[in-house]
C-alpha cells in the first residue's frame, strides 16, 4: 500500500512516463524487439538525439533491453522488459484514448483559441 513517503518517489517515475515520447517509445515496442531506425521511423518527429536519451532513460529504469549483436555492422535492437510489458498494457488505454480524440480535441482547442482574446 502506498503511503505519502511514497508520492515524491511515484512523482518521479511519473515525471518519467509522462513525458513527451516515453509511451510513444513503449508503444512502438509492443510487438516485438526492433532496432533504433524502426522505432524512430514509427514515431513522428522525435529527432534522433532526442530518441537516444529517452532509450537510455527507460534502459536505465527497467523499462526496456538493449541488446548489441557483434555482427558488422553491430546490431542493436530494443525490447520491452517485463515490467515494460506492464506499462505498455497500463497505458494502451491512454494512448487509444488519445487518437480517439484527436479531431474533438482539436475542436475544443479551435472554439476556445476563437474566444479568447491573444
Amino acid at each position: 500500500m502506498a503511503t505519502d513517503c511514497d508520492q515524491p518517489r511515484a512523482r518521479i517515475v511519473l515525471d518519467m512516463i509522462g513525458d513527451k515520447w516515453s509511451l510513444l517509445v513503449v508503444r512502438s515496442l509492443r510487438h516485438g524487439p526492433r532496432r533504433f531506425t524502426e522505432v524512430k521511423k514509427d514515431i513522428d518527429g522525435i529527432s534522433q538525439r532526442m530518441l537516444t536519451v529517452t532509450l537510455r532513460g527507460l534502459e536505465r529504469d527497467g523499462i526496456l533491453t538493449r541488446t548489441v549483436r557483434s555482427v558488422m555492422p553491430p546490431h542493436v535492437s530494443y525490447e520491452l522488459t517485463t515490467m515494460g510489458v506492464t506499462l505498455r498494457e497500463a497505458a494502451a488505454p491512454l494512448l487509444e484514448w488519445s487518437v480517439a480524440h484527436l479531431s474533438e480535441i482539436d475542436a475544443a482547442r479551435s472554439a476556445y483559441d476563437a474566444r479568447t482574446p491573444t
